[in-house]
């Protein structure tokens, strides 16, 4: 049998063929420690776990959910919104629930691209802003994050056909992989640029909670007008860990939270309650956990740059997410330095080439392992990195 031809039009995704990597290598023996994937190791809080025992054993919670979500979640999240960035949203037309980041990004493309339409994505960037397009027929169109301007993307340089076409423009801060926070001015432009082009900004937000040396990151949604042109992505994996839980939501613009809503009702019967019952109390009483687990974050993030640094290689600390963006050595590809490392190292990390071509020539290490662990991958890098 033959597979759709969308689907043949994307490559395998990134952390599948690294999870495949992986298992191969321990069936060899080889003791691997993954540096690849950012899958926070350290447990949910506790009183989010037993929110969920508790809301799983009532029997109310094990009907069928409504895609509109509790109305406790969307307030509660509302809530967080209105503590943590001065925005506010309506429960009731501006927030629904998403099983996860990843999910929302995809179904955003089903819900608002044609074939012929293009969404503008960043590179190196998420893969599935740019394999969610291909996915609904239409079209990505990279816009490389131009590292002299903050890694933020260039809108103007965006080819005039491009923008007629484009349905979407997709936007990350803090930035996976890059580490980079959002440039001044960036999301006043890019609200600017979609009243212009009548398209839907997307900012994907999974990583506003994990932010390192004081700084503070915003809302896309805090920008005048953001509202009216876009929506942002909001996920709890990151900064509660709960990249397993699948917990999430689409906040802003109105119309396309209805628009997104409308494509769910036909694709999934929406979020297990008992998750949301439990996401409340992360949102209400464990909402600064983030902070936690930024402190955490920033001593990895400073174990890894110091080592980097200390044998030579050039290395911009990052403000935010749980990732190293660094460059290859001299003499190879991304593809080439990882495959190296994996061979002679028995570490994992990403090549920057799968995040896009701008990425070529960097690679990502991941700061979701415990320090002792992490000390020990870095000291497996240095001879391929020339300590």
């Amino acid at each position: 049998m033959r597979p759709s031809r969308r689907l043949e039009a994307i490559p395998p995704y990134l952390f599948a063929e690294l999870e495949r990597k992986i298992a191969a290598k321990k069936e060899q023996g080889v003791d691997v420690i993954s540096l690849g994937i950012g899958d926070p190791e350290m447990p949910t809080p506790e009183p989010v776990i037993e929110a969920l025992a508790a809301a799983a054993r009532d029997p109310s919670t094990h009907r069928y959910p409504s895609n509109r979500g509790r109305p406790e979640y969307r307030e509660a999240i509302a809530a967080f919104y209105e503590r943590r960035f001065g925005v506010s949203l309506d429960p009731g037309t501006e927030i629904v629930p998403a099983l996860g980041g990843k999910e929302c990004v995809f179904n955003l493309n089903l819900a608002f691209l044609d074939p012929g339409d293009a969404a503008l994505a960043s590179d190196p960037g998420y893969p599935p802003y740019t394999g969610g397009p291909l996915l609904s027929g239409a079209e990505p169109v990279l816009v490389p994050l131009v590292p002299e301007l903050g890694f933020a993307p260039d809108l103007e340089a965006i080819a005039a056909e491009d923008r007629r076409r484009a349905r979407l423009l997709f936007l990350n801060y803090p930035n996976n992989p890059t580490g980079a926070v959002v440039p001044n001015g960036l999301f006043e432009h890019a609200v600017e640029f979609a009243h212009a082009h009548d398209l839907l900004v997307v900012h994907d937000a999974s990583y506003t909670e994990v932010t390192f040396d004081g700084y503070v990151a915003p809302s896309f949604l805090e920008t005048a007008g953001a509202k009216e042109v876009g929506v942002e992505v909001f996920s709890l994996s990151k900064g509660w860990n709960m990249t397993g839980w699948r917990t999430g939501a689409i906040v802003g613009n109105a119309q396309a939270v209805e628009a997104y809503w409308r494509l769910k009702t036909n694709i999934d019967s929406g979020m297990f309650e008992a998750v949301q019952l439990a996401a409340v109390v992360a949102l209400d009483d464990e909402g600064d956990f983030g902070a936690e687990m930024s402190a955490v974050y920033e001593r990895r993030r400073d174990i890894v740059c110091d080592t980097l640094e200390a044998i030579g290689v050039e290395v911009t600390r990052p403000l935010g997410t749980i990732y190293v963006w660094a460059p290859v050595p001299a003499g190879h590809t991304s593809a080439s330095y990882c495959e190296l490392v994996l061979e002679e190292s028995g570490v994992v990390v990403s090549p920057g080439s799968s995040y896009g071509p701008s990425g070529e020539g960097f690679f990502r290490i991941s700061l979701t392992l415990p320090d002792e662990r992490l000390t020990e991958a870095l000291e497996r890098l240095r001879s391929s990195l020339g300590g």
